[in-house]
């Protein structure tokens, strides 16, 4: 399988979020759209149209981005998820979802929309966050997200904070560059390559690294019929050599395991990140898909 149109590696910033309109004239609106920089898209949307920002946008605010969805494997999949909640009504994925209430606010009736999103396929697969940017106006969704769709608050980490490169483990001998140079997937035994991006356990002292196909085949074990996993046991285990962190293993774990629990969104959100010309580069495209939706 050839790599997908606008595919990311694991980690890259894909969000769909809700504006909300604090203008007292305009007081209520709302406005869904896509990003891959929030901060930078609101001050787009704040600045008019010679700023960035949307002609639907433009001359009304201030506007207010209060919630995002973000997790998405690649723009085509933020943009879908952007137009299906942008027109339920044309969706035949959320053809079970009632129109507009007579005196439904239109924020009410966007995240009543957004509830049923998360539920439905394909999206109740993918590893996505529901992140409230502004907690005073967050609402608990009914039907509730599922239960591998995280409740975030506030701004994403910086990307500083956020990256996590996989490390070699602790061990009793120091590694070599040699030693790295070779390194080689847990699952499948087959060297990483320099241009791959392994996935790696974020549980301390667990050496897991996995090529992201063997890890998912690995999770979906129970599950042969779908694509996509929402979970699964970590398959890592120290060697002989290496110092088992106990401490954080599960009490009926064998030593020398880990089988933590790991959310797949945690690990394609935590073991890698785009560099900064990747950061620019994604912004640029944003720029080139509003201006496609937009005229």
């Amino acid at each position: 399988m050839g790599p997908a149109e606008g595919a990311a590696s694991p980690g890259r910033f894909f969000g769909v979020y809700l504006l909300y309109c604090l203008n007292p004239r305009h007081l209520g609106r709302v406005y869904v759209g896509f990003t891959v920089n929030p901060a930078r898209r609101a001050q787009q949307h704040n600045g008019g149209r010679k700023k960035g920002g949307a002609w639907r946008t433009s001359g009304r605010g201030p506007w207010e981005m209060v919630l995002i969805v973000h997790g998405f494997p690649s723009a085509v999949a933020a943009l879908r998820f952007e137009w299906a909640w942008q027109h339920p009504h044309a969706s035949r994925r959320l053809a079970h979802v009632g129109p507009r209430l007579r005196g439904e606010a239109a924020f009410a009736f966007h995240l009543r929309v957004l509830a049923h999103m998360l539920r439905a396929p394909p999206w109740a697969r993918l590893p996505l966050t529901l992140r409230w940017l502004r907690a005073d106006f967050r609402r608990d969704l009914c039907p509730p997200p599922p239960p591998h769709v995280p409740l975030a608050f506030g701004p994403p980490p910086p990307r500083a904070l956020a990256a996590r490169r996989c490390t070699v483990p602790l061990a009793d001998t120091e590694s070599t560059p040699d030693q790295d140079a070779e390194a080689r997937c847990a699952l499948c035994a087959r060297a990483l390559q320099d241009e791959e991006d392994p996935l790696c356990c974020p549980h301390p002292g667990c050496p897991l690294r996995a090529h992201v196909i063997c890890l998912a085949e690995e999770f979906l074990q129970e599950e042969p019929g779908q694509l996509l996993p929402l979970e699964g046991q970590c398959p890592g285990a120290w060697p002989g050599g290496l110092r088992c962190l106990t401490l954080y293993l599960p009490p009926t774990a064998p030593l020398g395991s880990c089988k933590n629990s790991l959310l797949w969104g945690d690990l394609i959100w935590l073991c890698q990140m785009g560099t900064e010309e990747e950061e620019e580069d994604l912004e640029l495209e944003e720029d080139h898909w509003t201006d496609m939706l937009e005229t």
